[in-house]
This record gives structure tokens, C-alpha cells and sequence, in this order.
């Protein structure tokens, strides 16, 4: 059974450090490492475990903030563990994974204690979604964490439109806000001029203007001065880069 994988496994734009663990449990190693590096790629922290027993071991003695349970796995199989983890679990989301898509395998599956059930083969994209849905339900700190961007000790929020780099708040006008914002969700990436002006101006570039570069400095001496490390540095003739 395979697992459909598209471009969107690697679209994760969140710079955020991991902070949501998800345990997964499914005995197929090729599908659990697809699954494994798709999260990770979207800033999830998983531990993965190809047998039923082990797996219910591990959830039982670690906490998670979300469980992927394959059905048919060695040494117990997904609905007894889930059955089993209900016991002394009751709030962790668990999300069903199967080949077995028949109503009667699926109301097993939710009657077991599952909160969600995915048949397989399906799209990277879905998974993802659905994942992010439980989380919304179950951890209120998923929501929360999902309008912060964070680089080199800055962190923006995107809902409440604030900036701090190490603890220090920093006032920035919108167009400031934007163009951080930008950099933020391509570290490491060189910008063109013309990048930066389609995505933080929404306008065609203009060769006979210098308005980007005079709001680059801006930026910088706001989020740069009093700290000893450059974010932004320029590659002349080609563009900027925080790095």
C-alpha cells in the first residue's frame, strides 16, 4: 500500500522550532519514513515505532500531543492498542490509519477510541490536515503556534502583529512588518530586488526607485541595533539575505 506524495510534502514555509510530538506507529518502514520526514518538514517532532506492543509501551510512558496508529501491525494490532491507551488516555487524539475502508472497519476504528480514520493510499496534504485539525480541537497552544514565524532569536506574530528578538520588543511600521516577514519565511534564501518587491509590495519592480533598499536599512536598524549578530546582509547587485 503506498502512500501519495506530492510537492505540497515539502511546501512547510514555519520556521518555528518543533513543539507539537507526534508519535507514529505503523509497521510499513517506507510509509512511516515518508510520514516522518513530511512532518518534520512542517516542524513536528516524531518518534516512530514498527510494533503494536512497543507502541502502546511508549505512548503509555511518553506524552504526546497526537498519536498515528496504523491497524494491522506486529505484536498488537492498532484497534487493541487504541483500546488499551483509552484506558488511561483519554484526551490524547489518535488518528487511524488502514487499508481497510469498509464502514463496519472504520466504526470499529472510531468505536475503539480513535478520533479520526484515514484510509490508505491517500495525499501527504490530507493527512496534514486532518492532523492540524485535531489539533486545533485538542491542544489550544497548536493555534497559537501556528501565526509565529522565529529566526536567530526573533520571534513575529502574525495575529497580533508583534516582534520581539530575544525577549525585546521591537516596533515596526506595516510595510516593516511585511518585508520581516518575508525574510522570515525564507531564511537562508537570497531575495532578489524584484522577489522582494512582488511579494512585499505586490508590485512590478522598478529600476528607477531605491524605496527597497531604504526600507531594508530600516528593518535592520530596528531589529540589528543593540545586538551583536547582522541578520541582513546584502549581495550587491543581486539582492539580501538573512542568514
Amino acid at each position: 500500500m503506498s502512500l501519495e506524495i506530492d510537492s505540497y510534502l515539502y511546501g512547510s514555509t514555519n520556521t518555528t522550532q518543533p513543539m507539537f510530538k507526534i508519535g507514529l506507529a505503523e509497521d510499513d518502514v517506507k510509509i512511516a519514513s515518508l510520514i516522518k520526514t513530511g512532518l518534520q518538514e512542517h516542524n513536528y517532532s516524531v518518534t516512530t515505532i514498527s510494533d503494536g506492543g512497543m507502541a502502546l509501551n511508549a505512548f503509555q510512558e511518553e506524552d504526546f500531543d497526537l498519536i498515528i496508529l496504523d491497524v494491522m501491525m506486529p505484536g498488537m494490532n492498532g484497534i487493541e492498542v487504541c483500546r488499551q491507551l483509552r484506558e488511561t488516555n483519554k484526551k490524547v487524539p489518535i488518528l487511524m490509519l488502514t487499508a481497510l475502508g469498509s464502514v463496519d472497519d472504520k466504526v470499529l476504528g472510531l468505536n475503539s477510541g480513535a478520533d479520526d480514520y484515514l484510509v490508505k493510499p491517500f495525499h501527504f496534504k490530507e493527512l496534514l490536515a486532518r492532523i492540524e485539525a485535531l489539533l486545533r480541537r485538542h491542544a489550544p497552544a497548536f493555534t497559537q503556534q501556528k501565526n509565529l514565524l522565529s529566526y536567530a532569536g526573533i520571534i513575529l506574530d502574525t495575529y497580533s502583529k508583534t516582534v520581539q528578538r530575544e525577549g525585546k520588543d521591537i516596533q515596526l511600521t506595516a510595510k516593516e512588518f511585511t518585508l520581516l516577514e518575508l525574510f522570515l519565511k525564507n531564511p537562508n534564501r537570497l531575495l532578489s530586488r524584484q522577489y522582494i518587491a512582488e511579494n512585499a509590495w505586490d508590485i512590478s519592480f522598478d529600476t528607477g526607485t531605491n524605496v527597497i533598499d531604504v526600507y531594508v536599512n530600516f528593518l535592520r536598524n530596528k531589529i540589528e541595533k543593540g545586538f551583536d549578530t547582522k541578520l541582513i546582509h546584502t549581495k550587491i547587485g543581486m539582492g539580501y539575505i538573512m542568514k
